[in-house]
C-alpha cells in the first residue's frame, strides 16, 4: 500500500515514472526476473483541501486463465467492470458513529456507485476510484476520516458472479488497514515524477478468528 498525498488528484499512478511497484517490476524483469508478473492496482481517491491516495497493490505470478472471470474483467470495457467490480468490507475496531456510518459488513458495486476509471497496462490493470463523484459516499468517508487513528479496516476486492459457473467468488486480493495517520502521507509532486516512499502504515496479521456472519448488501 500506498498512503500518498498530493495538490491534485492523483491518476493511473503505476504509469508514473516514479512509482515505486513498478520500478521494483521493470528492474527485476531487466533482470529476467518476474517476466509474468501481473498487477491489479486499486486507487482509491480521497478528495479535500489536499488529494489523498490509498493504493492498494496485489500481484500475480501465475497466468489468468484465458476465459476466466477475472480474465474477461481485465480485458473487458468499462461498461462490463462498471457492472461487476465489488468491494466487501468489515469495520474490524472503531467507534460505534463510524460503525454506525460505514457498516459492520458491507458490500458494494462500486463502479455503480462511484465513477471508477480504469488504466490497462501491458502487465497491470489499475481502477481508479473518485470517491469525491458521489456526495454521499465523501461525506460518509470525512465523518470516518475524523476517527481515522482509531479505525481498523478490512477491505477486499472482486469481480462479482452473476451466473452459476461464475460462482463461487473469489477475492482478488483484501487488505487490512489499522489506525492510519493522514499525516503519514508521501507527499507526491503533481509535476514530473521524481520519487516514491513508503508510507507509515502499519500491518497486523490477522488473528485467526474467522467470522461467519453474512455480508449486507449496501449503497454506498
Amino acid at each position: 500500500m500506498d498512503w500518498l498525498r498530493s495538490s491534485t488528484k492523483l491518476d493511473n499512478v503505476l504509469s508514473r515514472a516514479d512509482n515505486r511497484v513498478s520500478h521494483a517490476l521493470r528492474k527485476a524483469q531487466s533482470q529476467a526476473k518476474s517476466l509474468k508478473t501481473f498487477i491489479f492496482a486499486v486507487n482509491l481517491q480521497v478528495p479535500g483541501k489536499d488529494q489523498h491516495s490509498a493504493v492498494f497493490y496485489f500481484a500475480t505470478e501465475d497466468p489468468i486463465p484465458s476465459g476466466s472471470l477475472l480474465y474477461r474483467f481485465i480485458n473487458g470495457d468499462d461498461a462490463f467492470r462498471n457492472q461487476r467490480f465489488k468491494i466487501v468490507n468489515r469495520i474490524v475496531k472503531g467507534p460505534w458513529i463510524v460503525k454506525k456510518a460505514v457498516g459492520n459488513y458491507s458490500a458494494c458495486i462500486l463502479g455503480k456507485a462511484l465513477t471508477c476509471n480504469y488504466h490497462r497496462g501491458h502487465n497491470y490493470l489499475e481502477i481508479d476510484v473518485d470517491i469525491a463523484s458521489s456526495t454521499i459516499a465523501s461525506a460518509v468517508l470525512h465523518l470516518a476520516l475524523g476517527y481515522v487513528t482509531s479505525v481498523s479496516i478490512d477491505m477486499g476486492f472482486l469481480v462479482e458472479g452473476q451466473a452459476e459457473d461464475e460462482l463461487p467468488e473469489r477475492l482478488i486480493g483484501a487488505v487490512r488497514v489499522c489506525q492510519m495517520e493522514m499525516s503519514s502521507a508521501f507527499v507526491v509532486d503533481a509535476g514530473p515524477a521524481r520519487g516514491l516512499g513508503l508510507a507509515k502504515v502499519v500491518s497486523h496479521e490477522k488473528s485467526g478468528d474467522d467470522d461467519d456472519d453474512d455480508i449486507d448488501e449496501k449503497k454506498c
